[in-house]
């Protein structure tokens, strides 16, 4: 089995054999207002509880569904925002990239870059990351298999980048549905990178609601359980105060009233996991 490697970004480790770690945030920057909110209480939760989180930020989704569907408040703005947020909450951020060009100006803010799963074969684009500096995660696309994620982990070494991080968020299952093969994160721990599961994108139901994506929200902690019961770095989650009125992802996005007790329980699973010792 590969040695497990750790990846520090902005204060905050992610290792398969270490703490757990979180990365969290709403689907996408709705206004200044609303997401300074939701980071702060964000931060008051997790930091009632003692635990390390990186704050997400998406400042542009560019993959939604309908062109008409809100997209965020482009990428100064975002950024701009961003950088506030942070110095005032003293918290790491996270931020994706769509395009190469974005990449430069993204890492003077975010700790981390992250490229997206429909992406993640887009070897410019994760060259781009790499040549920044920052660690970089990568969303295993729901189209690829776990073992081709040495792929991506070699294309951003031979750039140099070493703080790599993988993250599983379901397998395409038929038309408009995801799957997730638990196997895959025993796979991806192979590479010998942290791996992070993504709870709530992995309950998505792709393009389900005709001009916006679906999802079933009721699965997501008992599929973070699992996950987090094989040993792994991290867990991902978006989180919302009112997922109903959510312009992004509200369907799959936890209510922020249950990011306390459920990262309160994870927690306690991460312990017990890391404590056995598994005999094969």
């Amino acid at each position: 089995m590969a040695k497990h490697r750790t990846v520090k970004a902005g204060g905050v480790s992610f290792s398969n054999s270490g703490r757990l770690a979180y990365i969290a945030g709403p689907c996408v920057i709705e206004s200044p207002s609303a997401y300074a909110a939701q980071a702060a209480a964000l931060k008051r939760a997790f930091t009632s509880l003692r635990t390390p989180f990186v704050l997400k930020a998406s400042f542009d989704k560019a993959n939604r569904t309908s062109h008409s569907s809100f997209r965020g408040v482009g990428l100064e703005a975002g950024l701009e925002l961003l950088a506030r947020v942070k110095a005032k909450l003293g918290v790491p951020v996270l931020a994706d990239i769509h395009l190469p060009q974005q990449a430069e100006a993204v890492a003077r803010v975010a700790d981390i870059l992250q490229i997206p799963a429909f992406l993640c074969r887009q070897t410019d684009l994760l060259y781009a990351a790499a040549d920044t500096g920052r660690a970089v995660n990568v969303k295993k696309g729901q189209f690829m298999s776990p073992w081709e994620a040495q792929n991506i982990v070699s294309k951003l070494e031979s750039r140099g980048c070493r703080d790599i991080m993988l993250t599983e968020r379901g397998a395409s299952f038929g038309y408009g549905n995801l799957v997730v093969d638990m196997r895959s994160l025993e796979i991806l721990k192979d590479t010998g990178r942290p791996v992070i599961f993504d709870c709530t994108h992995s309950v998505q139901k792709p393009g389900a609601l005709g001009k916006s994506t679906g999802g079933d929200i009721r699965f997501s902690l008992p599929l973070a359980r699992a996950a987090v019961a094989l040993g792994i770095a991290g867990v991902f989650f978006e989180a919302h105060p009112r997922p109903e009125k959510a312009l992004s992802d509200g369907p799959n996005s936890l209510p922020m009233r249950v990011v306390r007790p459920a990262v309160n329980l994870l927690n306690t699973m991460d312990k017990l996991a890391k404590s056995l010792r598994n005999p094969l």
